[in-house]
């Protein structure tokens, strides 16, 4: 498996991009990207510049597993993302400034969307509560 596939659903699926609008928590910056969509990446992942620029400040650093095998501390904050018509508050981890931005597992949990794999993109889904 290479490290830019998923498998889900017992079938393996390549990533894909989807549009999505970062901004600050005021809404008084922003910017429209096309991340990539990555459900074994627990917090959306921006570069760090970007997210300076958009005024997002870290709130604390964390530990993280990088797909290469890499252990890192890297820092983290609250932004606001949009895609489909919907914006949440979510957690936005500090990534390498050369760094692809990655929509991750708690983002698209947030949003209440799920991967269609067939199709490569992003369908809503239910929220669980037991």
């Amino acid at each position: 498996m290479r490290v830019t596939d998923l498998a889900i659903g017992g079938f393996l699926v390549g990533t894909f991009k989807w549009p999505v609008r970062i901004s600050s928590m005021d809404d008084q910056q922003a910017k429209d990207m096309e991340a990539t969509v990555d459900t074994g990446a627990s917090f959306t992942t921006l570069r760090s510049r970007l997210l300076g620029e958009l005024g997002i400040e870290a709130t604390g650093k964390r530990g993280f597993l990088l797909a290469d095998g890499r252990r890192v501390e890297m820092a983290y904050g609250e932004a606001r993302a949009t895609t489909n018509g919907d914006s949440v508050t979510t957690t936005v981890a500090f990534g390498e400034n050369e760094a692809p931005p990655l929509l991750g597992a708690y983002t698209l949990e947030e949003l209440a969307l799920a991967v269609d794999p067939q199709a490569q993109r992003l369908v809503p889904t239910h929220m669980i509560l037991y």
